[in-house]
Parts: C-alpha cells; structure tokens; sequence
C-alpha cells in the first residue's frame, strides 16, 4: 500500500474512533491488507472489506458509510453541473429509478440543481465556513417532492392485481431511500470540498443508531434501533445468566468450615459455603409513554420484554395521567409493532387528560397495583419526571421502595436537565437511584449493570 493510502487509512480509523468505533492496532493491520488485496478501483468492494475488518458491533456500520465516503470517494470528485432544467430532471430519475440503474449521477445532479446554498455553487475556490455556503441534501429532495416520484414510480414499474401494487409501492419507495442516500452523500462530499474533509467528519455525520437520543430520534432512527433489540437482548440474557450461576454459592458457613478443617489440622483448606436459593427475580416496569418520552418507552420495553425469559415474572405497567397494567400488549417472541405505544395511549386506560401527572400515578399505582411488589421484586421506572409542576408524591414512591428489593429511575433527559423547569428529577433522587438513559448504548450498560441476578 503506498504513502498515501497509508496515510489515509490511519486518518479514517482515528475518525472513526472519535465516533465512538473502537478499531484497534490489529484490525488496522487487517484493513491494511485489505486495501492490498482488493485495491481501490471498486469502492463498493473496498467499503465491504474495511468493514468486515473494523466493525465489531451492530448499530455502527452507518456511521462508518458516511466516514468511508468522505475518505475514499472524496479523492477525485467529478465536476459538477446543475440541470437546466428541473423537469427534465424529474423525468430522467423516474426513468432511472424504474430500471433500477445506478442514480449517483442524477443524485449529483440534483444536488447541483437545487441543494446549493450561500454561493456554494457559484464559487470555484475554497469557501471558509464564515462565508455560510453549503450544500443542502434536504433542499434537494424538499425541490424533487419524493412522494410523487415514488408514486410515478410504482405506476410505471407496471403489474396487475392488488399483491403486485404493494409490491412494487415498497420497491419504488426503497429506490427513492437509495436516492435520497446518494444525495446526502453527495451533499457531505461537496461540503468537504469546501470547508475540508476533517470538519465535515467532525461535525457533519450522523451518529452511530445506538447513540442517537431517544428524544431527537427520528422514525428511521427509531427502526434501526428496533432491530439492535434482540441482538441486545441476547448478550444482556448471557451476562445475567453468568452472574446467576456465579451467586448460587454466597458466604461462608463458619461452622461446617471449622468442623471440616479439623481433619487438616484445623487449617481450613475447604471452606464450605453457603448454598443459596435458587430462583429467578420478579421484574416491574413503570413505564410514562407519554408522547414526549413515547420512543423511550417503547425501545425499552420491547427490550425488557426481550429479556423476560431471565425473570419469574414481568409484569409492565403504562401512564400518562393514570397508571394501567400493559403486559397483555406484549407476545411472548413477537417484538410490539411499531407505534405501539401511541396504541397504548389510546386504548390502554393511560390517560384520562393527557398531561404527564406522576404523583396522581404514583398514587395509583400504590393503590391498585402494590400486591406486583415483592420482596423479590425489582422496580424500573422509566420517564423524564417531568410533573407539569403537579405535586411529585414522594409518599407513595417511598412506599414502593419499602416493599421492593431495589427500584431503579430510567431518565431519557440528560442529567443537566434535571432540575430545570417542571422537572422532579431531583426530589425523586434523593429517594431512588435515577441514571441517564438518553440513547441505546446507556440504555444497555445501566439494564445490564442493574438488573438482578
């Protein structure tokens, strides 16, 4: 591999690092050799085996796509031309995507013809960020209106009957998201063009699907996430399943150590211990899928159900304003369809007004629901704690934490947030141990920290 691409490659796996993808001395020998073996001529080929080499976890691989981008499709950028016409340009994509040809081309176009901004366009140097030019993907595809194009698609894309039109709907709007792919990465590329390749990398590629807020997550983030669940749900399944067999056996039991020590001359060379009862622990979630914190609720309950083979019991419990048991929304092996939540809302009996109440769900929960808790029982509340400045009813969260073994607070809000505006965060805080839960990789570390074994 010569000087360059050396160089380059170490510049790629240190972003990547950045970002949260730990790629180590060995794996960046590995992609080295890579580079080597297939070379660069095709980058779809190379995109492949640098991530074979480097990836270790799901969720990352759209992170490293946009990085690879900017790296190694970045180097020769052809010149681009906006359209002279708009229409035409519309009809030449639908006549792409219909054959299902290779749209990067008309995506440069496009870009060209309707994401410039600033004087991007117009300038032939580098432009400082001061300047404020820029390409927008957003624009582009805001200008091409994707509906009608995916509509225009699936018509022509031809076929009779009712199975053939869903069909061909999911493909021409699976060709669009291609486009629309290509357009962002060439709004990254040519933003690169102009404020450098290592400033776009720093501040202009999404995050990885397992750190993006549960808060700011948009629909198609909240899908990746829903596809991370089992794989999840698994590794946490065997970290528990290790520390149950690891506490079977507790403290040593004096007596019989000493009354066995005394064939070795009193040297207790085989302690005896204990031997515990065997038994899975109950597990109750409280869980606010209120529409501030409703994608919160939703990835963590699925996942929680994920994990319910680890429990005796679970046993899930919903609130806006009132407090409803939910177990019954949830399969057993069949993950909850998207938007479940909002169905819980509106036929679960958790709401009566709308509006985040705790206390008033606190209280019922106490009141209808306490027999759930056990001596065996761990709590997980899941919400912002955000009362709408209703009184927080530390009473009846005290009541739960008497009759727990341990009861936890999942907050999707950072911690500086806590105690701003009509936030309890901080008065629940100082009756049980609240942690910031505000994307999939948090989520994953405090479940598998906190559940019992």
């Amino acid at each position: 591999m010569n000087p360059p691409a050396s160089a380059r490659l170490v510049d790629f796996v240190t972003l990547l690092r950045e970002h949260n993808i730990h790629a180590g001395p060995s794996e960046t020998i590995d992609a080295a050799s890579a580079i080597v073996a297939l070379g660069t001529a095709d980058p779809n080929i190379l995109r492949s085996g640098l991530a074979a080499c480097l990836l270790r976890r799901n969720g990352q691989r759209k992170v490293f796509d946009q990085l690879f981008d900017l790296y190694f499709l970045g180097v020769d950028l052809p010149a681009a031309t906006p359209s002279a016409d708009a229409d035409t340009l519309r009809e030449r994509l639908i006549a792409t995507l219909v054959q299902g040809e290779d749209t990067a081309p008309l995506a440069r176009e496009a870009l060209n013809t309707f994401g410039a901004y600033g004087g991007a366009g117009e300038s032939a140097g580098r432009v400082t960020q001061a300047s404020g030019a820029g390409w927008s993907s957003y624009l582009t595809m805001k200008s091409l209106r994707p509906d009608e194009i995916s509509e225009q698609v699936a018509q022509t894309m031809g076929g009779t009957g009712q199975f053939d039109t869903a069909v061909r709907t999911i493909e021409a709007r699976r060709r669009v998201d291609r486009f629309r792919t290509d357009v962002q990465t060439e709004a990254r590329l040519r933003s690169a063009e102009l404020r450098g390749t290592d400033y776009i990398a720093r501040r202009g590629v999404e995050t990885s699907s397992d750190r993006t807020d549960f808060l700011g997550a948009r629909e198609q983030d909240l899908a990746e996430m829903r596809r991370l669940v089992h794989p999840l749900a698994r590794k946490l399944a065997t970290r528990l399943a290790v520390r149950r067999k690891k506490a079977v056996r507790g403290q040593i039991d004096l007596r019989r150590t000493l009354r066995r020590s005394m064939a070795t001359g009193g040297v207790p060379v085989d302690p005896v211990l204990r031997a515990r009862k065997r038994g899975r622990p109950d597990l109750v979630v409280l869980a606010d899928v209120s529409g501030s914190v409703s994608g919160f609720a939703e990835f963590t309950l699925q996942l929680v159900q994920a994990l319910q083979d680890q429990f005796s019991r679970v046993r899930s419990f919903g609130f806006v304003d009132t407090c409803a048991e939910i177990t019954h929304h949830f399969t057993p092996g069949e993950p909850p369809p998207p938007g479940f939540a909002q169905n819980i809302v509106r036929e679960g009996g958790v709401a009566r007004f709308g509006s985040s109440n705790y206390g008033e769900v606190l209280q019922g929960f106490v009141d209808h629901y306490l027999d759930a808790v056990g001596p065996r029982t761990c709590v997980l509340i899941l919400g912002d704690a955000r009362t709408n400045r209703t009184d927080p009813n530390l009473a009846a969260l005290h009541t739960i934490t008497e009759r727990a073994k341990a009861v936890y607070w999942l907050n999707p809000e950072p911690s500086r947030s806590w105690s701003t505006g009509d936030s309890a965060a901080e008065d629940y805080t100082d009756i049980v141990t609240m942690h910031e839960c505000r994307n999939v990789s948090q989520l994953a570390e405090v479940i598998g920290r906190l559940l019992p074994a």
